[in-house]
Order: C-alpha cells, then structure tokens, then sequence
C-alpha cells in the first residue's frame, strides 16, 4: 500500500537544495517545485523506495479498456482507483472520509501492479523491463557458480497477496528472495508467474549456458557417496532396533535364569574325591 502522501504526488517533497547562492537556490527550487507538479501519480508510485523493480506503464495503455479487461471484479473502488492512477479529479472526492481515500489507494495500488503485469508482457513492456535488467535493477544471483549472473523478478502465484516477488536467476533456473527488504514486499503477482520465460524466449540471446560446476561435498579431500546420508541414517535405525532388540532378550534370559535359580533353593556342595 503506498504510504503517505500517494493522494497528492504533487506535495511530496522529493529533495532540497542548500541556502547557499540565494539567487540560484530560488531558481532550482523554481524547477524542482514544477517538477513536483507536474509529475503524475506512475512517476511518483514507481520513484517510491522499495518500488524500483516496477516499470512506468504508458498511459495510453492503461485508457485502452481491452487492456484492463476482468480487473473490475479483482479491485475495489475500481473507477476511483483508476482516477487516481490517471491524475483524474473525481467530483466526489471530497465527499469521502479518510478510511475511504485510504482504501482507494491501496486499491490503485493492486490496480496498477496487476496492470503492470499484463503490461510487461507486451513488447513496449519487455523493452522497459530489458533496460533495468542491463542496468542489474534486479540484482545478481547469490549462486556462487552463477557468477553474478543478472537476475529477473518472478511472482510464484498470478493471484494478488499471494506471495511477494522473487527473483528468477536464467542460469540455474531457481528462484530466490530479494536482497532489498523493502523490494521483497512487492506483490509477486504484480509480475506474475510467466513473464521472465516469456522474456528470455523473447530475447533468447540474453539466455545464458547452463552453469558447469557443481559443488561437491568433500570430508578431508574425499568425495562423500551420494547414498551415505541414507545408508547412515538407515544404518542407525536398524542398529537401535537390533540393539533394543538384543537388550530385551538378554534381560529374558537374566531374569529366567533367577527365577530358577530361586525355585531351586540353596544347592548341598558336591563331595570333592579324595586321592
């Protein structure tokens, strides 16, 4: 959900120059301020900390009704959120209370990714998406023989509050958390679960060989057997069973032996022979 200030893009306050050189100063702060104002809420929401993994979506796209089709039923608040997405003042706006306003924006927030994820699909979508990769917007894979290779956003579910987003490593094809606390709170379903294959199919020169070393697991220098693990373990199992086992017929047999010992009574000594 975007935090506060995502009703107003327009008042946040995104840098500060110093007092210093007055003339100058005011004429920054001039550009800055109208910067600010004419920034649209897209800019503001993807310029978010913990937002960088998403894309600014072209507005063209999101007017095309085709392109949102089914979106109506997924977000509350729908046509509001879409306003707000639009920088389009709604007549009602002053009408709503607070808890209203804030819904609103936690819908236009799950109304952008979800857009956001079908946009990214496109052509104009993969191209903005390519530009981040080349720039390791996404970071590297932690795998130490992937060898820093660039990584992809992936969701593990196309449902929304699902799961958060990962990041796919096209090397050793497994998917890993974010780095970035704050990236790793992202929806995954904002990206969903296609995009990453669909775009290494897309630009499959980008498609890197499989890595060639594995680790192996050594105990001073020698190469532990794969089935060492189990024979271990399954070793130990048969072990305290027979042991158990074994223990349990010996206490029989202690505790037979006394009991006829007792039966029996105290023994006469036998006559030693004399020479």
């Amino acid at each position: 959900m975007a935090e506060e200030g995502s009703k107003a893009p327009a008042s946040f306050d995104k840098g500060r120059f110093p007092e210093e050189d007055s003339d100058t100063d005011s004429e920054a702060s001039d550009v800055n301020t109208s910067d600010d104002e004419d920034s649209s809420w897209i800019t503001w929401f993807c310029t978010l900390k913990g937002n960088e993994f998403l894309c600014e979506v072209d507005e063209d796209y999101i007017q095309d009704d085709f392109n949102l089709s089914g979106l109506a039923s997924q977000v509350p608040y729908y046509e509001y959120a879409l306003d707000l997405i639009l920088d389009v003042e709604s007549p009602n706006d002053e009408m709503m209370t607070e808890e209203q306003h804030e819904i609103i924006e936690s819908s236009a927030e799950m109304l952008y990714g979800l857009i956001h994820a079908r946009y990214i699909l496109t052509s104009r979508g993969m191209n903005a998406v390519l530009d981040k990769y080349k720039n390791i917007h996404y970071g590297r894979c932690p795998r130490a023989y992937c060898c820093g290779q660039p990584c992809l956003p992936v969701g593990t579910s196309d449902i929304p509050r699902t799961s958060t987003v990962k990041t796919y490593c096209a090397k050793c094809c497994d998917i890993y958390y974010t780095r970035n606390k704050y990236q790793g709170n992202i929806d995954g379903a904002y990206f969903g679960t296609t995009f990453p294959h669909l775009f290494l199919m897309t630009f499959s020169y980008l498609k890197p060989p499989r890595p060639t070393q594995v680790y192996t697991p050594r105990i001073f220098g020698f190469r532990i057997h794969n089935s060492a693990g189990a024979s271990t373990s399954a070793g130990a199992i048969e072990g305290a069973k027979e042991g158990k086992a074994s223990g349990g017929a010996a206490g029989s047999k202690r505790k037979e032996d006394g009991e006829s010992a007792k039966g029996a009574g105290p023994q006469e000594p036998k006559a030693v022979p004399q020479e």
